[in-house]
């Protein structure tokens, strides 16, 4: 009998044909060579056991990403999210296929074309493949216009089958190296700002850590502890954000899952949380070595890592209490950093939305007031704002930080804070406006560290008198500027006749000249004081009698002198007309 082993064999049916051989009364090579196969088929069959058992544990593990099923489910996920949080139409997810040198479709939401979802693009080409070529986002409000990128009649095909106009995509980076790229995009013309671009690279850094995650998972066994904590970590910081905590937790999550010490500042150096950790300044050199690097860095008692969003510095995190840490810990240490960033990004993106409404509420309050007061009280309410009680109209001005950041410092002063007309305005419930304008300007003035200009009008109930408050408001803080009272608040009811005059007037020095000029001039030609004796002259209602005693000068002289005057402004300095703009002209200087 000859062994035969065909290639469904198993271990059983050879071993009976072994035994058939030694019941034949085989020869000893026949029957070696028969041994040499079952072994090799026991070894073969074990090594597939094992597989199966290291590919069972591979799936457990990736079943507990995000709690969801597979990789593919946190990219649907994330892809989803993306088009919510951008109201976008379409979002759609590629990677990259480096040995055919070609980017494929992945994952695609809210997609209608059965072409479009099957599109593949070379590495360049269309405005995906750039991005994924140069690692860098490319945006465009129109695409099949656009002429920076590679067009080709496939894409564009797929493209026009689709309807899209708009198309934003962000690389999918792990370090240097650019998996895939994420998408949003519109079916009409759309220009991307700066903050969706930067939310969109943050998803996509989160994509990527998923698909990391998946590629992890590939190369470990069923008894890689280290990294399923990591990963169970990451689902608590990743449900901590998808359940609306707020930064304090995930810094007290991410503290608990290290057994350190947190502290997260954000851009500005400023600490946002603390959790069992002293105070530390914020390693400015480490930050900047963090934020290049796009890894933990470690100084000689603590890890550092910078919180991005693309190529944004969002914050830092800095974990204290570790000396040492391993890689798995180092990587959920930069993952918490990635959660951190989209959790910033997410509160960023409710505070716009919040500010919009607001924005909206302060531009009808101001520009349509009489149009449906109930309306705008009722408006008001629902935002907390009550605005038949007394409110003072303040509008600050500066020229050393951004209107935005400006509004925002005012935050914490006012009942509704907001940009029109490119001013800031700030209503507060305070009855009185001058004392609250002197107090804003110091305090504004210190935390950002420019001066302030502060104008106030009010106090004012409902939205009309709050309408014309803030007329009054703007002409305020216009009167402040034009006299040089930088840096200083006031209401326009402190600045008197002047300020009612010059809330608009722009150019004093233009004016006082144009009134004085030969006046002033020839002061300070010849050393007198002719000025002086306009200013008492007026001063004593045109009385000589008294003028000169308020010059303590003989009246002849004060006669002398007023030929002078009358010879350098003409003969009807006088007049009603002029004698007002001059005396005007004089409390402007005097004031300034």
């Amino acid at each position: 009998m000859t062994l035969v082993v065909h290639p469904g064999s198993d271990s059983k049916s050879t071993v009976r044909q072994l035994l058939d051989l030694l019941a034949e009364g085989a020869s000893g090579e026949r029957l070696a060579h028969a041994t040499e196969l079952v072994l090799r088929i026991e070894n073969t069959l074990a090594a597939h056991r094992r597989r199966e058992a290291e590919l069972t544990a591979l799936f457990d593990t990736a079943s507990d990403l995000a709690r969801l099923r597979d990789p593919d489910a946190v990219l649907r996920s994330i892809v989803h999210r993306a088009r919510m949080l951008l109201g976008a139409d379409v979002s759609y997810l590629t990677l990259n296929d480096e040995p055919a040198g070609r980017t494929y479709m992945r994952v695609t939401d809210g997609s209608a074309s059965a072409l479009f979802q099957q599109v593949t693009l070379g590495m360049g080409e269309g405005l995906g493949g750039l991005v994924a070529q140069t690692a860098r986002p490319y945006a465009t409000s129109g695409y099949v216009a656009d002429e920076r990128f590679l067009h080709t009649t496939a894409i564009d095909t797929a493209v026009r089958d689709e309807g899209l106009v708009a198309i934003l995509g962000v690389p999918l980076s792990l370090g240097t190296k650019v998996i895939g790229v994420l998408y949003a995009a519109d079916r009409t013309p759309r220009a991307w700002a700066a903050e969706e671009v930067a939310l969109l690279s943050s998803l996509a850094n989160h994509a990527a850590v998923a698909l990391d995650n998946a590629r992890l998972l590939d190369e470990i066994s069923a008894h890689n502890e280290a990294l399923r904590r990591a990963q169970e970590a990451h689902d608590r910081l990743a449900d901590l954000v998808l359940r609306g905590g707020d930064i304090p937790s995930v810094a007290a999550a991410v503290a608990g899952v290290l057994h350190g010490g947190i502290v997260l500042f954000d851009a500005e150096g400023t600490e946002l949380a603390r959790v069992n950790a002293d105070p530390v300044t914020p390693p400015v050199a480490t930050i900047a070595v963090a934020r290049s690097s796009g890894r933990a860095v470690s100084t000689s008692d603590t890890w550092v890592c910078a919180v991005l969003a693309g190529p944004e510095l969002l914050g830092s995190l800095v974990l204290t209490g570790r000396r040492e840490l391993g890689d798995a810990d180092r990587r959920l240490f930069e993952r918490a950093s990635v959660v951190t960033a989209l959790l910033i990004l997410l509160q960023r993106s409710v505070a716009q939305a919040e500010d919009a409404v607001r924005g909206e509420l302060l531009a009808d309050l101001l520009t349509t007031p009489s149009r449906n007061p109930t309306a705008l009280l009722a408006r008001a309410r629902r935002l907390g704002i009550d605005l038949t009680t007394p409110h003072s109209v303040l509008i600050t001005h500066t020229d050393g930080v951004s209107r935005r950041r400006l509004a925002t410092a005012c935050t914490r002063y006012a009942t509704l804070v907001g940009i029109h007309a490119e001013q800031v305005v700030l209503l507060v419930a305070d009855t009185s406006p001058g004392p609250l304008a002197t107090k804003l300007s110091a305090e504004l003035s210190s935390t950002l560290d420019t001066p302030v200009t502060v104008g106030a009008s009010g106090p004012a109930t409902g939205p009309e008198p709050l309408a014309t408050a803030h007329t009054e408001a703007t002409r305020c803080v216009r009167a402040l500027l034009a006299l040089g009272q930088v840096g200083h608040g006031a209401a326009l009811t402190d600045l008197g006749f002047v300020g009612q005059l010059l809330g608009d007037r722009t150019d004093l020095g233009a004016y006082i000249q144009s009134t004085l000029g030969p006046v002033l001039d020839y002061d300070a030609r010849r050393g007198t004081d002719l000025i002086h004796t306009l200013q008492a002259y007026f001063e004593c209602g045109a009385n000589l009698t008294r003028a000169k005693d308020l010059l303590h000068v003989h009246v002849n002289t004060v006669v002398q002198r007023l030929d002078r005057i009358t010879s350098l402004l003409g003969d009807n300095w006088q007049s009603p007309d002029r004698a007002l703009e001059i005396q005007l002209a004089l409390r402007i200087l005097s004031l300034s």
